[in-house]
């Protein structure tokens, strides 16, 4: 729509950059093509700058997008890379800039292959066939080992050569395969699983030399991965070179660099082995020798102990200390021996002293009523009652005459039938 202006009645530049927005708001989203020749991702931010250039018309034009949009291509779109960009224009008006916001981002040739491989490899790591728990050692020294190749290749010769010259009597089974092509594929997966089958294969190695994405791309085959993950038998991936990584590389248990390398990955050197063992048996002798010599040392230091020297030495110490013991014993035991009889000594004078026995053989009688209650006082009798009289040599019976006062005298008289014999004697001991 055209603009009323003259030159008495201009049109602000704010009213003119209003309008081409409005006109440019129109235009409605386009795919566009170019060259990213900068990229910007901010660690953390929402929104990825990028400057796409048409190198036919050097011409630039910025171009913004949300973080997820550029994710979904970041592993194969970088800085040169040719891409075709769904965006719808935006104009900015206060600085007059024109710029793009993409929704979409679709890499063009290879970049296409690359994005495509990088969503089968996210698909298969997402069932864990990449997994590095599921990969299988390899054999220290295979006997048999299977070979895929290309017929008369580089490949087959770098791996056949390098693998006997480090090992002479290794063996191969080879299969001899189409390396790329249509008939790749099927060829390379009937040859691996014939391999994983055979009797006797310890290892199977997969190699080709170097060649460009296209030429690889039987090896990042889905059908290929999927037959190599499934093999009993350790795989080993030599394909192309140190930049080369089909999915293959992800899936084998074991990724060499090249062929060459395939080869001394795979087999053992047999000069470093006998030097390893050389080496080894050095160690053992120089461990036994010193093992020997510290024994022999230890054995040396005992026996020139005192106790090795003169091994009764020790007896005869002990048996001064038994001698001492015994003697300090005997003598222990002696002394008190001694304070315990001179103790019943002094406890028997004791005793004796205290005796009524004693006492009685002094003249002294003890007079006993019938009942057995010694008599204390003349009133404790009745006249005519008899009493029994206990004496030094003796005991014989009395009768009461006569009761007098505490002055009177008792009389008795002695019976007939007086014990002649003492009937008992007070001991000693009591």
């Amino acid at each position: 729509m055209a603009v009323n202006s003259s030159p008495q009645t201009p049109l602000p530049v704010g009213e003119v950059s209003r309008l081409i927005g409005g006109w440019i708001d129109r235009l409605g989203a386009v795919w566009v093509e170019g060259q990213i020749t900068q990229l910007s991702r901010r660690p953390g931010a929402g929104v990825v700058f990028l400057t796409l250039r048409d190198p036919s018309y050097d011409i630039s034009v910025s171009v913004t997008c949300y973080r997820q949009v550029f994710d979904a291509v970041a592993d194969v779109v970088g800085e040169g890379a040719r891409v075709v960009v769904l965006a719808k224009p935006e104009w900015y008006a206060p600085r007059g800039q024109l710029s793009l916001r993409a929704a979409e981002i679709r890499p063009v040739g290879v970049g296409e292959l690359l994005a495509r491989l990088e969503q089968l490899k996210k698909a298969l790591a997402s069932e864990g066939l990449f997994a590095a728990e599921r990969k299988k050692p390899l054999p220290f020294l295979p006997q048999l080992i299977g070979l895929v190749c290309g017929r008369a290749s580089a490949a087959e010769r770098d791996v056949l050569e390098n693998a006997r010259h480090r090992w002479p009597a290794v063996r191969f089974e080879v299969r001899n395969v189409a390396v790329q092509g249509v008939h790749a594929v099927p060829q390379v997966v009937q040859a691996v699983k014939e391999l994983d089958e055979a009797e006797g294969v310890d290892v199977i190695v997969v190699a080709r030399g170097g060649g460009s994405v296209e030429d690889l791309l039987p090896f990042s085959d889905e059908q290929l991965v999927r037959a190599v993950a499934a093999c009993r038998t350790p795989v080993v991936s030599a394909i192309g070179h140190e930049p080369d990584n089909p999915l293959l590389d992800y899936v084998a248990d074991l990724r060499a660099s090249t062929p060459t390398d395939a080869a001394k990955k795979v087999v053992p050197d047999v000069g470093e082995e006998l030097e390893r063992v050389r080496m080894l048996r050095d160690r053992a002798r120089r461990c036994a020798r010193a093992l020997v010599e510290r024994e022999e040392r230890g054995l040396a230091h005992a026996l020139a102990r005192p106790c090795m020297e003169d091994p009764h030495r020790m007896l005869d110490e002990r048996a001064e200390h038994v001698t001492s013991l015994a003697d300090r014993g005997r003598r222990t035991l002696g002394h008190l021996l001694d304070r315990a009889d001179s103790e019943l000594g002094h406890t028997h004078a004791r005793v004796v002293a205290l005796s009524p026995a004693a006492t009685l053989k002094r003249g002294y009688a003890v007079l006993q009523r019938a009942d057995g209650h010694v008599v204390r006082a003349p009133q404790e009798v009745s006249a005519g009652e008899t009493l029994r009289a206990r004496v030094a040599g003796g005991a014989f019976t009395v009768r009461v005459a006569d009761q007098g006062d505490g002055d009177s005298e008792v009389r008795g008289e002695v019976r007939s039938e007086v014990r002649s014999e003492v009937q008992s004697e007070v001991q000693s001991d009591v």
